[in-house]
């Protein structure tokens, strides 16, 4: 009986020991922010953030959005990466006094759910192709307008919203208040802040499949919500891709520029106009993170070979590391707020960055331009190379003689008219025709 009793406690003991261990996974809401002008920036900011909720498996990605519109085709980028995410992506219009205008509009109907604040605004899409000298808005043609007519009404189809008012945001320019919205069906939510978000969410149904999942329930209630914060090249960006930063600071580059050109010498008018031309160019929003940091790799290389030509006491130097370190940390990232690479290489990787820009500024300050120095240089040849060379006396110089320089006998002349004994050194500091005229250079050698 006791054996018994041994054996069924050995055998729960090693259930207990080897049972495989279940822990219950933290379910996870992840919250992060765009705000601005819809740009190439704004579809790496979009990736980012999906893609982090993609890794981490997240029950939903909520993002909040406040945007007066901007590029088409950056607008349909994010639309692409949103309706192939693996999670569900929530467009949240916010905060109060925000909007999802133009390109925003047709984000918001690509999402899996709309919410918005109260106090926002959602519609006015109608194409443009830009504004004149004069501000006036350039319209886009019937066949552009048709496109994104048809374009924003398979949006709204494809999630079941309301088509009429949607084909209503480009041919009116209509523009609707939450509580609008909500009731023609275009969004799914109302609420003043992410908890109350998350609240009314909870248990709703996708309006569009998640990629790989089809529609799925929205299960948010107790889940641990957690905040991507912008990283600080996305603020910066945010204010240079404004219009008028940008177009503000195409033109201070292009003064600078030709400002340098009609003062030369002093390079630093040119210097500024060349980075702000730059950084206007950014600001156009035509770029994404990847290529800006590219474009600022080759102005820093500019500035390096211009400092190697053109020797400015640094200052090129300091302007070529600058944006070396700008365009490399925009180039690479990691996770945390960052691309392409995990957070921990990149904080390995910004110190191999500003390393580097250092050496190369180093490098082009004193070797490459004490090179161009040298190549620039006028070479001596002849009889003129001889000056400052030190020879020996061979023949008395009284005050004429012979003396030997680099293993050649010359014809010698005292420069003071002074008695030069042989074996003494002097050193040429002239030369007339064949003769040189030496004087002593105070050292005495064995002929």
């Amino acid at each position: 009986m006791k054996s018994r009793v041994a054996l069924v406690a050995v055998v729960l003991l090693f259930v207990l020991l080897f049972q495989p261990e279940v822990h219950g996974q933290e379910k996870v809401v992840y919250v992060a922010k765009v705000d601005g002008m819809i740009t190439g920036y704004t579809v790496d900011q979009f990736d980012r953030y999906i893609s982090e909720a993609e890794r981490k498996d997240a029950e939903a990605i909520i993002i909040e959005l406040n945007t007066p519109g901007g590029r088409g085709d950056a607008m349909q980028a994010i639309v692409t990466r949103i309706q192939n995410a693996r999670v569900p992506v929530i467009i949240y219009v916010y905060p109060s006094g925000g909007m999802a205008a133009s390109a925003g509009t047709y984000i918001a109907l690509s999402s899996h759910l709309i919410a918005m604040s109260p106090g926002t605004v959602i519609g006015a899409c109608r194409p443009i192709l830009g504004y004149g000298q004069n501000g006036s808005i350039v319209e886009a043609p019937p066949k552009i307008t048709n496109f994104y007519i048809a374009y924003l009404r398979e949006l709204a189809r494809m999630s079941g919203r309301n088509e009429t008012l949607a084909e209503e945001f480009i041919t009116q320019d209509r523009s609707v208040t939450p509580e609008e919205a909500l009731k023609y069906g275009v969004i799914e939510v109302i609420a003043t802040n992410v908890d109350e978000l998350i609240q009314k969410a909870d248990g709703m149904e996708t309006k569009i499949p998640v990629g790989g999942k089809g529609k799925v329930t929205l299960h948010l209630k107790d889940a641990k919500v957690v905040y991507i914060e912008p990283s600080f090249k996305d603020t910066v960006v945010k204010y240079i891709t404004d219009p008028t930063i940008a177009y503000l600071l195409l033109n201070l580059g292009f003064i600078g520029l030709i400002f340098g050109f009609l003062t030369p010498g002093w390079h630093v008018p040119e210097t500024v106009g060349a980075i702000m031309l730059v950084l206007g160019l950014i600001g156009l929003g035509y770029f994404g993170y990847k290529s800006a940091g590219l474009v600022l790799i080759v102005l820093a290389m500019i500035f390096f070979i211009a400092e190697a030509l053109t020797p400015t006491f640094g200052l090129f130097t300091v302007a070529g590391v600058t944006t070396f370190i700008i365009g490399g940390i925009m180039l690479f990232s990691g996770a945390g707020g960052e691309y392409l690479v995990t957070g921990e290489t990149y904080t390995l990787l910004r110190i191999a960055i500003i390393a580097t820009a250092v050496l190369l500024g180093l490098f082009f300050l004193f070797g490459m331009a004490a090179v161009v120095r040298a190549q620039k240089k006028k070479p001596k040849s002849g009889r003129e190379e001889l000056v400052g060379t030190v020879g020996k006396v061979v023949e008395e110089l009284d005050p004429e003689g012979v003396i030997k320089v680099r293993g050649e006998l010359w014809k010698a002349v005292s420069r003071n008219g002074s008695r030069v004994p042989v074996g003494e050194e002097v050193r040429v500091v002239e030369v007339r025709g064949l003769t040189l005229i030496v004087e002593p250079s105070g050292k005495r050698k064995e002929v």
